[in-house]
């Protein structure tokens, strides 16, 4: 995504082009193995077609937030998504991205 939209963005209007390219390539690609702005629907529907269980979490989720290790379940996010190194699962009815080792909450999809 960055690399792509940098190389676009340099064509059409040279350095600066690839300096905003770039970082728009990124949002829309994916950052780091998160998914982008284009793979989240379809993920998303992916998550509702295994019909996983909502775990209920008493504080508020966000970013950074570190879930417990037992009483949850975690799920490989499929290759085909790009996220490397991440799981899902459903808290409180959103579908978040956890850092596998951490599992702390990188992601939420909306």
């Amino acid at each position: 995504g960055a690399a792509n939209g940098a190389e676009e963005g340099n064509e059409a209007a040279g350095p600066l082009g690839a300096v905003v390219g770039g970082a728009a390539g990124a949002v829309v690609g994916g950052i780091d193995g998160l998914l982008g702005i284009e793979q989240r629907p379809r993920f998303r529907q992916y998550v509702v077609t295994q019909h996983r269980h909502s775990y209920q979490y008493q504080d508020q989720i966000g970013l950074g937030v570190i879930l417990p290790p037992s009483g949850i379940d975690y799920y490989d996010v499929p290759e085909e998504y790009g996220a490397r190194g991440y799981q899902y699962t459903v808290v409180n009815g959103q579908t978040v991205l956890i850092d596998r080792r951490s599992r702390k909450i990188v992601q939420i999809i909306d």
